[in-house]
């Protein structure tokens, strides 16, 4: 079971500590596969909610795509060689791939690989990296799952360059979203 609110409440099945199985459902699971804070904000339910200010860092403008089911941004921080990446997630909210529907993890990868046929042709790009992290040892940092689209070009040394991760203006943003809207419209 899951909630369409910020605190997730655990679905997947699991195995415990000695092998031990955890139904969906268990109140364990939660505590073994779900990491949010008590009270936690999450930016991306608020960026598909509409809101804005000085958290989520993301705004509306950088939505390029919404349905029933998921959501697509502009990412808020940028890897100085692989700007413009991309966000996908649920409108749901769930924490990880532990939680994720079958149906709504294929909602998102289906659209990832739309994402990335038109970064290869609007971005001109020389590739693309599709990268989902999973609990802090994982590096997930925002407790909803999403799923990041990056576009590759030839020495970019992205896995080099993590550590210089910043947060991009949002009038710099603009320009990949509106590309990406008009490709998607």
């Amino acid at each position: 079971m899951s909630n369409t609110g910020c605190g997730v409440v655990g679905s997947a099945l699991g195995w415990g500590p000695r092998g031990r199985r955890f139904e969906p459902g268990h109140p364990d699971l939660y505590f073994m596969f779900n990491h949010a804070p008590k009270n936690y904000r999450c930016p991306l339910c608020a960026i598909r909610d509409g809101i804005e200010g000085d958290f989520p860092y993301s705004k509306q403008a950088d939505i390029f795509f919404k349905d029933e089911f998921i959501t697509a941004i502009i990412a808020s921080h940028w890897w100085p060689t692989n700007k413009g990446h991309v966000l996908i997630f649920p409108n749901e909210h769930v924490e990880n791939i532990y939680d994720i529907s079958d149906e709504l993890l294929s909602r998102v990868h289906s659209f990832a690989k739309k994402v990335a046929i038109a970064m290869k042709e609007l971005y001109r790009c020389g590739g693309i990296t599709v990268r989902q992290n999973n609990e802090q040892p994982g590096d997930q940092d925002v407790w909803h799952f999403h799923l990041h689209v990056f576009p590759r070009y030839t020495g970019d040394s992205i896995d080099q360059t993590s550590g210089l991760r910043q947060l991009s203006e949002p009038e710099k943003r603009v320009p990949y979203s509106e590309k990406l809207k008009r490709y998607f419209s």
